[in-house]
């Protein structure tokens, strides 16, 4: 537990000894943990060194423990220290850098001109991932679906995990459908939303690409790779995402209504998701259910996995989507 903080795990066994054993002697610690005096000895220096024992007074010598949460906040503070000469050290040394070398704003945004670097990009993308892709995707295309996606399905394949939402209108072109069922297949997880509101993709969430603009052919693209850039653009998926349907409760003939495929709502979760958006407290929700506080919990679970999602905030924005409100 302690060696993210600089405690060997030998180290933390021995202090752990000395929590349950407070005022032993190196002895009794080397009897308790099993392992030779000379090795105890070396241990409970490195432990002095960095706060976590003390010595008592007296002979023989015996030593006492710091307490953990003391003890924590005592390592913290060393590594925050460590960590400021790092960073101090990285900035004396940036000056020694040549200038032409040393990182900046070019290196976190690059715009790429031209369709071809655009497509060479997005394929050098998809044959470096290694962990993730995550995909926003809706039309235009600068070409409508001819077939299986080769690309993403070798990413599959390497074991790449991959997801993608879709905007519903981009389900309506010949043949993309079966390529979305390919994919998922394959392990893509797909889900559709109509908020998508451009093309992007991000991979192993450390290089983004996005178009510049939303015409048919792409010329122009952002290659993205500063992490706080990063960090907002992945922010911006997750939440698309939790707000998105899965495409296996589409239906497919009516895309662009996103209609559930599983069961309609029963009448009661009906009434409940009137109530909800009428801003009704559990309480007089209940009351107005004539149910108990439990079964309205129970009520309340069921409809927001009815709708695929987590949160009563969720449900009440795919009520709106769907028409059910």
């Amino acid at each position: 537990m302690l060696q993210a903080l600089g405690v060997t795990e030998s180290d933390e066994e021995l202090y752990r000894a000395l929590l349950r054993a407070p005022g032993a002697t190196g002895e009794e610690l080397s009897a308790t943990v099993r392992r030779p005096v000379a090795e105890i000895r070396r241990g409970l220096r490195r432990l002095e060194d960095l706060g976590l024992v003390s010595r008592l007074a007296g002979s023989p010598i015996r030593f006492s423990p710091t307490r953990p949460d003391v003890a924590v906040e005592v390592l913290v503070a060393m590594r925050q220290r460590e960590l400021v000469q790092a960073q101090a050290a990285a900035r004396t040394l940036m000056l020694d850098m040549a200038p032409e070398n040393r990182s900046g704003p070019e290196e976190l945004v690059e715009l790429v001109h031209g369709r071809q670097a655009v497509g060479h990009r997005y394929r050098q993308m998809g044959n470096t991932v290694t962990e993730e892709l995550l995909v926003l995707d809706r039309p235009p295309y600068t070409e409508p679906p001819d077939g299986p996606n080769e690309p993403e399905l070798a990413m599959l394949a390497r074991g790449v995990k991959c997801r993608g939402i879709y905007a519903p209108e981009g389900l309506e072109l010949p043949g993309r459908m079966d390529e979305l069922a390919g994919l998922a297949a394959a392990g893509e997880e797909a889900r559709v939303s109509p908020l998508v509101p451009m093309k992007l993709a991000i991979a192993d969430r450390s290089t983004a690409l996005l178009p510049l603009t939303m015409e048919q052919v792409t010329d122009q693209a952002l290659v993205v790779r500063g992490p706080t850039l990063i960090d907002a653009l992945v922010a911006l998926f997750e939440m698309l995402w939790q707000l998105a349907i899965p495409l296996a409760d589409v239906d497919p003939t009516q895309p662009e209504q996103a209609v559930l495929a599983k069961s309609v709502l029963s009448d009661t979760q009906q009434r409940l998701l009137s109530l909800l958006a009428a801003g009704l407290s559990d309480r007089a929700i209940a009351r107005e259910l004539s149910v108990s506080p439990r079964t309205l919990s129970r009520q309340l679970a069921l409809l927001t996995e009815n709708l695929g999602v987590q949160s009563r905030f969720q449900a009440g924005v795919q009520a709106v989507k769907r028409g059910l409100l």
